[in-house]
């Protein structure tokens, strides 16, 4: 038998016997490194919870096209200018990039975000990278596009708060955007689609950079510290995290309860999916996020509510909070239930900390992307 093969024998029988006894084995970190150095196909089978939906990690994945794509570079530098402009607001202060910054990883580094007069929104600013790979947008899912995900911001009277009915003439007055119309789209014709589609476009070229985990991947096993190799190993394993959070965009874009619906306390609450859909079940739900760039799109959680890791990890830790109905709440349909996935971890401090280790090395530094000159 190779040393390898030894190697996985006993990394199946540790989770085995993790899963008996919710408890580790210790395993020496070359033994780890060896086994997590090989192609994914033969990394040892994840702990996964029972209905879980798995991909396993990999590679940052390429968009379909870039902005110097033939066929799409003159829509794509329309939008960008779209993007960047304040004048799709009604106050000509605010444009897209005031809340998808380039140099924060497309977020804006708030617990909420400020809008139209300073008025403060309610839901953390996800980022807008790598979202070429999406299916649904939004928190609670409600864009099934990002045609359709454009035009939220710009006409919601929080945020941008432009007239959408008004907003193709205010354009279409700006001399300098004809050309670029044209060149997009074969007339200077102004309309609210041809401005989400351009948006779309330029969005789906916003794509993270190759991390540290991306080369390790491609065979540079000195990218990943021990600390994160273990913390890679614990990902899969005894922290859960692969439940949700799998796949080359570290997502399983699904929706799911972590216990913060703040159900019954009118400032805080946010029924999530439930607000589309009407169903019981989805109450409370939110859409999981991409962990990619991770360490530098906080604050983290659909509200925000921690700006902190290490929170985050003793949130997780704990089992996320598990709310109980009052006496009044008893017989509540709506009352929401945390997701079942989510239960007490056991980590120790240094089994936090090797996580935290591993999402830093799924994190890499943003492009430069400067702000353009806009159309006059």
């Amino acid at each position: 038998m190779t040393l390898v093969l030894m190697i996985i024998v006993l990394l199946q029988y540790s989770f085995k016997f993790l899963n008996d006894q919710h408890t580790t084995v210790d395993i020496s970190i070359d033994s780890l490194r060896i086994v997590y150095s090989r192609s994914t196909d033969h990394w040892p089978k994840p702990l996964l919870d029972s209905g879980v939906n798995f991909k396993e990690l990999g590679m940052l994945p390429s968009p379909p096209f870039n902005e110097n794509t033939d066929s799409v570079k003159h829509i794509v530098k329309l939008g960008k200018l779209l993007f960047f402009d304040p004048r799709l607001s009604s106050s000509n202060q605010i444009s897209c990039s005031s809340c998808h910054a380039p140099d924060l990883n497309w977020t804006d580094g708030r617990e909420v975000p400020k809008g139209h007069d300073h008025e403060v929104g309610t839901r953390n600013v996800p980022t807008i990278q790598n979202l070429w790979a999406s299916k649904r947008f939004f928190w609670d899912g409600r864009a099934a596009n990002l045609e359709e995900q454009a035009s939220f911001p710009i006409g919601t009277k929080i945020e941008m708060h432009q007239d959408l009915g008004k907003l193709p003439r205010k354009i279409g007055k700006i001399k300098g955007y004809e050309d670029l119309f044209t060149a997009a789209f074969g007339d200077k014709k102004v309309n609210n689609n041809r401005i989400t589609k351009a948006l779309a476009m330029y969005q789906k070229t916003l794509v993270s950079r190759k991390s540290d985990f991306d080369y390790f991947l491609a065979g540079n096993s000195k990218k990943l510290t021990d600390e994160q190799v273990l913390g890679l190993h614990l990902f899969r394993t005894k922290a859960k995290c692969i439940n949700c959070h799998n796949g080359p965009m570290f997502t399983n874009e699904e929706f799911h309860n972590l216990g913060l619906t703040y159900y019954g306390r009118d400032k805080y609450e946010d029924f999530g999916l439930y607000n589309l859909t009407s169903k019981p079940e989805d109450m409370g739900k939110f859409k999981t996020p991409s962990l990619r760039d991770v360490m530098r799109t906080g604050p983290w959680f659909h509200n925000g509510l921690f700006g902190n890791i290490n929170g985050v990890m003793n949130m997780y830790n704990a089992g996320m909070p598990q709310p109980k109905p009052n006496k009044n709440q008893l017989n509540d349909p709506l009352f929401p239930k945390t997701d079942k996935l989510l239960t007490p971890l056991g980590l120790t401090p240094v089994e936090k900390e090797a996580i935290i280790a591993f999402l830093h090395a799924i994190t890499a530094d943003p492009w430069k992307i400067r702000q353009p000159e806009l159309p006059k």
